[in-house]
């Protein structure tokens, strides 16, 4: 064989695992936001199957949000545990162990029997297991997407991590027409209906079949990092080492960054659909559907074109540009949507559409940008710190409202939460370097 031809079979095998690589981290983005979208659209309409009857609102209220409350602290205590083990063992091993823990712990989920059978038993057992889920959900893309930037060519990695990232709003989709395909067939409205006896099982036990295939891609097609299986640093178990020295310097600008990025988009994922359109504009059913829908639809290319222009013109750069954006425009938009009501539906689409491609628009490159701030050696727990620990904060956004409410009308205080988000995120982005021109085999 020629050495012209060993050169191309060589470059054939780099594609195939780079392919592999890349194609696993999509499917593991996907899997992760199914399954934690799962209890905010499946399971809330049958919680009263896990809860005593006739509780007071502020008890039951209480009981609800700790059901998802728990997921989101085990998300950043996951990501600790598995990014640490990310950078000792692997991103390959990280990614199978953490799957697998949350398809085991989705599948036993969808097995938890009723308030009327265990008693209270019933409740503490699914707060703990969501619990649990966000533990092994927070080590989901601690593997995955560091292996998968580190196959990437230098000049795509704009494009892959957007590509990655563009997981989300397709996984968001599909289990909003999975809930309305439930709802449709299944009868709800009181703890012996069908949908809440059993129902709701069913996008559960999917959703563990899911995270199963994906463990089983893993394990038979995709390879360890070259890279990481190259570096001098991999070996190192290097958690303590993300606080001190330069690595905690690295640590506390991203966490920044992410703090502003993470508070605008709660404001779009979370205070645009509960609060603005269905409490303030009144939409619900099919419009309401139909809007979200579309504009996630929308996100999936607007983040793929966030990644192309990030590669273009630099990370640095595009969220220097798009953090005063956010604020300005995103915040004009927001206060434009909150005035809409009564307005065609068209024209709600065509706004919300925007409003989110506008402001979720960092998130097609912080993938991408967030593993090139970290060397080799770290870069798994860098990437798993600084995306999962930096959504804490923001996510007491509701709090932060009820304060600011006090001091203005309730319905505007979103718009000073998007301004200060956008503009805390420039901040962060400006007191770090450009990234793009990051050499992970020169590490």
């Amino acid at each position: 064989m020629s050495s012209y031809g060993g050169v191309a079979i060589e470059t054939g095998q780099i594609a195939a695992k780079r392919k592999s690589a890349i194609s696993g981290a999509f499917f593991t983005e996907f899997v992760d936001m199914f399954d934690i979208y799962l209890p905010t659209i499946i399971l809330t309409p049958a919680l009263d199957y896990f809860e005593p009857s006739k509780l007071p609102a502020g008890l039951e209220g209480i009981l609800t949000s700790l059901v998802f409350i728990t997921t989101l602290l085990g998300r950043p205590l996951g990501a600790m545990i598995f990014g640490a083990i990310g950078d000792k063992i692997g991103r390959r091993k990280t990614t199978i162990y953490s799957v697998s823990g949350f398809a085991l712990v989705t599948l036993i989920l969808a097995l938890i029997p009723g308030y009327s059978s265990i008693g209270i038993a019933s409740y503490w057992l699914l707060v703990i297991l969501r619990f649990l889920d966000g533990v092994c959900l927070g080590g989901g893309y601690t593997g995955s997407h560091p292996l998968a930037l580190e196959y990437s060519e230098k000049s795509r990695r704009g494009f892959v991590g957007a590509f990655i990232l563009a997981a989300f709003p397709l996984a968001y989709i599909l289990i909003n027409l999975l809930g309305m395909v439930s709802f449709s067939i299944f009868p709800a409205g009181s703890a012996a209906s069908p949908y809440e006896v059993w129902g709701w099982r069913i996008p559960f036990v999917i959703g563990a079949i899911l995270a199963v295939w994906l463990v089983t891609y893993y394990v038979r097609s995709v390879p360890e990092s070259e890279i990481w299986e190259t570096s001098k640093q991999a070996k190192k178990t290097p958690l303590m080492s993300m606080f001190k020295g330069q690595n905690g310097r690295n640590f506390l600008q991203v966490f920044t960054m992410m703090t502003g990025f993470w508070l605008t988009q709660n404001i779009v994922t979370l205070f645009l659909p509960s609060t603005v359109l269905k409490t303030f504009l009144g939409m619900k059913g099919f419009p309401l559907t139909l809007t979200l829908l579309i504009a996630y639809a929308v996100l999936f290319f607007s983040y793929l074109a966030s990644g192309v222009i990030g590669q273009r013109i630099g990370r640095r750069k595009f969220f220097v540009i798009m953090g005063p954006i956010v604020s300005v425009v995103g915040t004009a938009l927001l206060y434009w949507i909150l005035n809409a009501k009564g307005a065609p539906l068209i024209l709600m689409i065509v706004l919300v559409s925007v409003f989110a491609a506008i402001v979720t628009s960092p998130w097609g490159v912080i993938v991408t940008y967030i593993n090139e701030r970290f060397a080799t050696g770290v870069r798994a727990s860098g990437f798993a710190l600084g995306f999962s620990v930096s959504v804490i904060i923001p996510s007491f956004y509701a709090f932060f409202m009820d304060w600011l409410g006090a001091a203005m009308p309730y319905r505007l205080t979103g718009l000073v939460l998007l301004f200060i988000g956008g503009l805390i995120g420039t901040i962060g982005a400006a007191a770090g370097p450009e990234t793009k021109d990051v050499d992970f085999t020169n590490e």
